[in-house]
């Protein structure tokens, strides 16, 4: 048997035939490109510190489950991106130094012929699992981590951060010109209007004409989609960042989901970014790491406190060459990480590909029917326009998939954005990266009381806001990035967006007022009834969004309740009213949106993926720890 075939043999407890299927499996994982290691430690249901255990012990080299605490010596690395693929760390145990390893196969076979000649490797070199190591490295490396997270977009790109373009006179300023803004739109039907009439249109008739282009059935293709998937071998490894605060009882159903998922698993990169004061949590999230897909990264609690920021975190951890967030409630389709990874492969200038994200209680009140009907029309159909228009295309907070390369070049999130998403969106647009939507599809829960949905819908609001500021501060600057076609469509598009919140319940009072209550209500002149055209026609695009999105999804009980959309957007008023005072007195507060609280069960089958799982470990117990060659003498 070949060193290798031994290894393997050692690692799995293989006997009798065990050379030919140690050979087996070498072949099965050279031919999925991924190390026999892994290969063990995935396929056969071995915790990872088991396989490193046993590889040690083949070698005849010290093993320790974990880093110790503090052991480390290692300086920060020139760049914290090297870090995702260290294998190797200094440190010191007691009064000597040694070498922290986490060898590949290879290199334990190489590790073992070099024993003989170099006694000293026993004492010097000290093997740990993977995943351990890389979690010593955050903790060591904590400051650096922390700091890169905050400042990683403001050192790359310091005009698109929040962190600096968003002093308070920047924001006082801002909502003031909202305001002048709203009163010229309620003023154009009786004052100046040859000159107020075409600038409302422009705000209302534009936006309303591109969410009425987006429902026209046909007109614009349909998210990307193929039917060429690429097989195991072919696919690259894929970072999952979990972003968790607070959310121990979502743990469970959300690393059933990630389960589900039909990928090559030592080909997954799965880490749940937890905040390190949700104790609960982190603990939950532990009891999972048998798991080898599974990691930890435990944020620290440092300002601000942000999702953003957790992310940023992650990033300089992720060893895949693409990357997706999913958020704690999400339950994504299987093939969801395939299908991106084989588009992106057929489309080598998409950086960007968003899934539809569709909401799956939408039947349990009001609140969560709306919601739904929004996300219908805006993740089914206006974001699909969108990106077929080669416009800014502004991202859903979750299941947005990224080529990892890309996403660093672009300075990765906004610490201090609290819709961090939608600047994304516009980053990729402004240094001309593509972004497109892909039939695959998240199941999400709506928020359903309406104090979940006014924290999550004023925290929207004000990121949009953040989000418009920053990017306009330097008009000059942002057209020569991204084009005039492209700086008008932001401009209108999510202008309009902030704008028309707060001027529905205007509008919708004043109609009342006219044509219910006042005595002269139906008399219109010229002025008032293009101005009253121009409402309609604006109210009547995102009615209209909404319901081509519900009937694209066959979802036709949901579409009697869109006759309250007047009622919804009185909503929209009082949440963009709270995000114009936040604005003002706490910028990058993050108010966390509360999952699992649906009342109906969400419905989720078991994954195949542990049953298909074949054990071949004899009947016995992995060997106790190998002894420790460091103890003090």
């Amino acid at each position: 048997m070949n060193d290798a075939a031994n290894l393997i043999g050692a690692v799995l407890r293989l006997a009798g035939d065990g050379e030919a299927q140690a050979g087996l499996f070498l072949n099965a994982s050279a031919e999925l490109g991924v190390d026999p290691l892994d290969y063990c430690a995935h396929r056969f249901g071995l915790d990872a510190a088991a396989v490193w255990e046993r590889a040690a012990a083949w070698a005849g080299l010290a093993f320790f489950p974990e880093v110790p605490a503090g052991a480390l010596t290692a300086p920060p690395p020139h760049r914290l991106d090297a870090l995702a693929n260290a294998r190797t760390a200094a440190g010191r145990l007691y009064d000597r130094r040694v070498l922290f390893a986490a060898p590949r196969c290879a290199e334990f076979v190489a590790l073992r012929r070099a024993g003989a000649a170099r006694p000293d490797l026993v004492t010097r070199l000290c093997i740990v699992p993977p995943a351990r190591l890389r979690a010593a490295l955050v903790r060591h490396h904590a400051a650096s981590l922390m700091t890169s997270a905050r400042q990683r977009l403001t050192r790359r790109w310091p005009t698109a951060s929040a962190s600096i373009d968003l002093g308070f006179s920047v924001r006082l300023t801002f909502l003031v010109l909202g305001v002048v803004v709203m009163g010229l739109a309620l003023a154009a039907p009786f004052v100046w209007q040859p000159v107020l009439m075409p600038i409302v249109a422009l705000l209302l008739m534009a936006p309303a004409m591109m969410r009425l282009l987006a429902a026209v059935p046909g007109l614009v293709p349909p998210p990307l989609t193929t039917a060429h998937e690429l097989d195991d071998a072919a696919l690259p490894v894929y970072s999952v960042l979990v972003p968790l605060r607070n959310e121990v009882q979502m743990v469970p159903n959300l690393a059933r989901a990630l389960g589900r998922l039909d990928y090559p698993p030592e080909k997954l990169d799965i880490k749940f970014v937890v905040e390190a004061r949700s104790h609960a949590t982190v603990a939950a999230v532990e009891a999972l790491l048998g798991d080898p897909r599974f990691e930890l990264v435990a944020v620290p609690d440092e300002t601000p406190r942000t999702k953003p920021k957790a992310l940023n975190y992650a990033l300089p951890f992720a060893r895949g060459e693409h990357l997706v967030v999913f958020d704690a409630e999400d339950v994504p389709d299987p093939s969801q990480l395939r299908q991106a990874a084989s588009l992106f492969s057929l489309n080598p200038e998409i950086d960007c590909l968003q899934a539809e994200l569709v909401i799956d209680n939408a039947e349990e009140n009001w609140l969560a029917t709306m919601f739904a009907g929004e996300y219908a029309g805006l993740f089914g159909l206006m974001l699909p326009a969108l990106a077929h228009w080669r416009l800014p295309m502004p991202l859903g907070g979750t299941s947005n998939h990224f080529r990892v390369q890309a996403l660093r070049e672009l300075g990765g999130w906004d610490a201090y954005n609290v819709t961090e998403d939608a600047d994304l969106g516009v980053r990729l647009a402004r240094l001309r990266y593509r972004s497109a939507s892909f039939a695959s599809r998240t199941s999400e829960e709506a928020p359903i009381t309406l104090k979940a949905w006014m924290a999550q819908r004023t925290r929207w609001m004000k990121g949009w806001m953040q989000t418009f500021i920053v990017h306009t501060r330097h008009p000059l600057v942002f057209i020569g990035d991204i084009g005039w076609r492209g700086f008008l469509a932001f401009e209108l598009y999510v202008g309009s967006l902030i704008v028309s919140a707060l001027l529905h319940t205007v509008f919708l009072v004043t109609a009342v007022a006219r044509f219910g209550l006042l005595p002269q209500g139906g008399r219109l002149d010229l002025w008032g009834a293009l101005y009253m055209l121009m409402l309609v026609v604006g109210y009547g695009g995102a009615v209209a969004l909404v319901v081509a999105g519900l009937i694209r999804l066959q979802r036709p009980r949901l579409l009697i309740l869109q006759l309250t959309l007047p009622l919804y957007w009185v909503l929209h008023s009082a949440a963009t009213l709270r995000a114009a005072h936040e604005l003002l007195t706490r910028p990058f507060f993050w108010a966390k949106t509360e999952h699992g609280k649906a009342r109906r069960r969400r419905g989720m089958e078991a994954g195949p993926a542990e049953a298909e799982r074949r054990r071949i470990i004899l009947n016995r117990e992995p060997s106790p720890t190998h002894s420790n060659k460091f103890s003090s003498k």
